[in-house]
């Protein structure tokens, strides 16, 4: 009998235990939540573009100054997206503006800045890979946004490397167990330069090509999503530089990796790869669905999948093979054998996505249609259910919105509505729930940058180089239009009060 109490009590010790680590688990989560930072692109898992800023200015003029904290100079060519965490603004960039004189040529630039002042603090800077320009196109430097977790920065570089660095660079030191960042700084032809304070410390490197067979093509863009101790990022596996052909076609499209040391854990088995129309730019999102978390992944094959997060590390030597609870085709009257044959079609063939799937209220809001380069004019947003199991494809769609031509952007969802921005030059506000339009905007100029909602405005640049601000409302209101001067194609992105603008060659911190 005594044994018998002694279990019981130890049973309900362990649960009262087990309570309290849930407890302070969501605390935190909350904090890590709610807090100014921005330390990925998107908003926490669900990958929706809304802040809880407020505050924020609807206009800002760099000639006088009004309204701008601080400007920085990046290079000529800018695709990633800024992310603050800790302090410090993070953004990738190329290296035709040199902020350091050794470092001089085409290469690839995630610069980490001060978030107070703009002040350059330190860089990691990567040569060009010189097998094949399709490969690591010129002068698009480091596309991929990055992904901070504490001290600890994570972003896929220009050559289809997965590093993890210190945030505070080299400044404090060189951390291990990598060690020569000298020679990773520098092309193969070239003597190893020295690194000094102003450099990057990588702490680990994945590559994606030895490691895990891929294909690089074009320009590497990924936003490493983090889940417990695990890493879930798109592998940007795609075609040859004939645009004809899958040199790889086993290789995964989703991989998982330890953060803690680069791991390969696991990988998707779908045999995307052969359906790949262009190449696979899709980053991860997550959200919980009747109470089961789901990892959401948009292949180059236009197909959206839903996958169980992995729920332990496998072995050392295995790779774990991703569980798949559903996959919904979202253009399933397209070709789907010999889709390069479509090679330059703008009437017919398969679609690719761009964008990431963004979770909202148990839906999945996904954009996408034919590659902007290669494909079909065709574009969309679809609304899918994302409650259901197996092949959903004819039963999940809730809604389907045409867009005007070719898209590139992730929706943002707020207060009943979906913002997003087309090739086709048109701003669209839809209602989340039915799909129907409330309003349109004709934007003088492409719009690849996704907009940002914070603070009642939607804020959305285009490649002509103007900033538009909307009220984020079923009513078309213009805000403001700001000319700055150069294309936009990263996101506006709010944080501890500020905006943070990129064009191509600068970065604007805008403030009241």
């Amino acid at each position: 009998m005594r044994n018998l109490l002694s279990s019981v009590r130890l049973r309900r010790t362990l649960r009262a235990v087990r309570r309290i680590a849930l407890r302070a688990a969501f605390a935190t989560l909350l904090i890590s939540l709610t807090a100014g930072d921005q330390p990925q692109w998107g908003h926490a898992w669900t990958r929706n573009l809304v802040y809880n800023e407020t505050g924020l200015p609807d206009s800002f003029d760099p000639a006088s100054g009004r309204n701008v904290k601080w400007v920085a100079d990046l290079g000529t060519e800018t695709y990633s997206t800024p992310v603050i965490a800790g302090g410090r603004v993070f953004i990738g960039t190329n290296n035709e503006q040199p902020r350091d004189p050794k470092h001089q040529g085409d290469r690839g630039v995630l610069m980490c800045f001060a978030e107070s002042t703009g002040e350059l603090l330190w860089q990691l800077v990567v040569p060009k890979r010189d097998e094949d320009p399709f490969f690591d196109w010129p002068r698009s430097g480091i596309s991929s946004p990055a992904t901070i977790e504490g001290d600890r920065v994570y972003i896929v570089s220009n050559r289809g490397e997965v590093l993890c660095l210190d945030v505070h660079g080299l400044a404090n030191g060189n951390d291990g167990p990598f060690r020569d960042e000298g020679r990773h700084m520098t092309p193969a032809s070239e003597p190893a330069l020295e690194p000094g304070p102003m450099d990057a410390d990588i702490l680990w490197l994945f590559d994606l090509t030895s490691g895990a067979g891929i294909w690089s093509h074009d320009a590497a863009h990924s936003s490493i999503l983090i889940r417990g101790d695990h890493l879930y990022l798109n592998t940007g596996t795609g075609v040859d530089n004939t645009h004809r052909r899958i040199r790889t076609p086993d290789a995964p499209s989703l991989v998982v990796l330890d953060k803690r040391t680069g791991r390969l854990l696991a990988r998707d088995h779908e045999r995307i790869a052969p359906l790949i129309y262009h190449c696979t730019w899709s980053s991860p999102s997550m959200g919980v669905v009747n109470g089961r978390p789901l990892v959401f992944f948009a292949g180059g094959d236009a197909v959206l999948y839903a996958f169980a997060p992995l729920d332990r590390t496998p072995p050392d030597g295995d790779t774990a093979k991703l569980e798949r609870v559903w996959k919904f085709d979202c253009d399933p009257t397209a070709p789907k054998e010999n889709v390069h044959r479509y090679y330059q079609n703008r009437r017919e063939g398969p679609s690719d996505i761009f964008g990431m799937p963004v979770f909202h209220d148990q839906r999945v809001y996904i954009a996408g249609g034919g590659d902007l380069w290669w494909g079909k004019n065709e574009a969309w947003i679809q609304c899918v259910d994302a409650t259901l199991e197996g092949d959903v494809t004819d039963t999940a769609r809730l809604w389907s919105y045409p867009l005007v031509r070719h898209v590139m952007a992730t929706p943002a969802v707020a207060n009943g509505l979906v913002f997003i921005g087309d090739c086709g030059q048109t701003v669209h506000c839809v209602d989340a729930r039915t799909g129907k339009a409330h309003w349109t905007h004709e934007a003088g100029g492409e719009v690849w940058a996704s907009p940002c909602i914070a603070d009642g405005k939607v804020y959305i640049g285009t490649r002509r180089g103007q900033f538009l601000v909307f009220a984020a409302d079923k009513e078309k209101k213009i805000l403001s239009t700001i000319e700055l001067g150069a294309p936009m194609n990263a996101s506006a992105v709010a944080a501890n009060g500020t905006l943070y603008v990129a064009t191509m060659n600068r970065l604007f911190a805008v403030a009241r």
